[in-house]
């Protein structure tokens, strides 16, 4: 997928590119991030997971690298649909950008891509980032039950939200 270069009145986002991937591993990394992000022990499979198959974009604030937005699409015409990821390094959390940064890419995937519902799927413990993602307009569907393994090793649950394009908020 080639994604555009999308402007807010606080942000960038731009597509990632290899010179990035130092700057965002060490947000990855970071205190705040990395509870939620899993195991980065492996430097070249973190990078490989930030570089999502092509389908990411930075987030810049003030032209500085503040975090990452990745892509995935479910090509098949009856399923069509896209899902995100996102993460924010700890100095631009509890500000609005993630969620601005979500407008902006749904708006896209709408609009250009003809998306008409959206997923998200954080840790069901990250209550800030349920936070962001419900003020965009995204909806809780259920718990995913030992969904993900955490940077600890064990096992956590899930939550999958939706949001159709028409409730974009």
């Amino acid at each position: 997928m080639d994604l555009p270069v999308l402007r807010t009145d606080r942000l960038t986002l731009r597509p990632l590119a290899e010179a990035d991937l130092d700057a965002l591993a060490a947000i990855v990394a970071a205190p705040g991030v990395r509870e939620w992000w899993g195991a980065t022990d492996d430097a070249e499979e973190l990078r490989d997971d930030l570089r999502q198959d092509g389908a990411a974009w930075v987030i810049e604030v003030d032209a500085r690298v503040a975090g990452w937005l990745g892509v995935s699409e479910e090509p098949t015409p009856d399923y069509r649909h896209a899902a995100l990821d996102i993460v924010l390094g700890p100095g631009h959390q509890d500000r609005g950008l993630g969620s601005e940064a979500l407008r902006a890419a749904i708006g896209w995937l709408a609009g250009e891509h003809g998306h008409h519902r959206l997923t998200i799927d954080p840790a069901l413990a990250n209550a800030r980032a349920i936070r962001a993602y419900e003020a965009v307009g995204f909806r809780r569907v259920g718990v995913l039950r030992s969904y993900e393994r955490g940077p600890d090793g064990a096992w956590r649950d899930g939550l999958l939200l939706d949001l159709l394009a028409d409730e974009l908020r």
